[in-house]
């Protein structure tokens, strides 16, 4: 059995309301999460979940927000004695910009896609501003592109699940490593979903969505659905 490790990279970082990860809880609470880029390491190919963000905002204040450094794509990849040119592999999570604006330096890289994110990003909601064809169209015109249309295994060891929650054409990526099967889920949630604070308890609500009623419904069943199968 193939066996991975995992190395998560801070590739830039969002501030918003805090609301945006709480449904209707915490209005005017400024929040801070990171974005990743997830090295894989193992096998003989080198493998990326994501791309992060082509020019993050490096500051004190943002590494304290997030209790962490912030790299470039190039930093990042430099810690693995790596360069986006070595890059095999590139499983995307989906196409929102913030995980796929370095993907453009992955020139001998193949990209794995879910269909229905390939559909999004040319004809996105027009309310959803964070799909920009532009971060994928030198990759999509040298056909470095590999669409998904069901779950399914890119190398053994490392398989593909379609879980359309924070996007239609979303991808949980299943690594096998030393301590058992892990999901990167390319959708965020924090402690606070899950554990809500007593205030929030009293008002008989085990858990906070993060979003409208309809989607967070899909995200915190999937949650559940991965937990229960033990995958983390």
């Amino acid at each position: 059995m193939s066996l991975y490790k995992i190395h998560p990279i801070v590739m830039g970082t969002k501030i918003f309301d805090k609301t945006m990860m709480t449904y209707q809880h915490g209005y005017g609470e400024q929040y801070v999460i990171p974005i990743y880029c997830w090295y894989i390491e193992g096998g003989e190919q080198k493998i990326l979940v994501d791309t992060g963000e082509m020019n993050p905002i490096q500051s004190a204040e943002r590494e304290d927000a997030v209790r962490g450094k912030i790299y470039t794509f190039e930093e990042g990849l430099a810690r693995w004695n790596l360069t986006p040119e070595d890059i095999d592999i590139v499983i995307h999570t989906h196409l929102h910009n913030d995980h796929c604006e370095n993907d453009y330096k992955c020139v001998n890289a193949e990209f794995y896609v879910h269909e229905k994110e390939m559909e999004r990003i040319h004809n996105p909601h027009p309310l959803d501003f964070r799909y920009l064809e532009d971060y994928i169209e030198d990759v999509e015109e040298n056909g470095q592109i590999r669409t998904i249309s069901e779950d399914m295994e890119i190398l053994p060891g490392i398989r593909v699940i379609h879980t359309p929650v924070h996007t239609d054409g979303g991808l949980t990526v299943l690594i096998n490593t030393s301590q058992g099967t892990a999901a990167i889920t390319g959708f965020c949630v924090i402690d606070e979903n899950f554990n809500p604070p007593k205030e929030i308890k009293a008002m008989e609500m085990d858990v906070i969505p993060r979003e409208p009623m309809s989607m967070c419904m899909r995200h915190m069943i999937s949650c559940s659905m991965l937990k229960n199968r033990q995958i983390y």
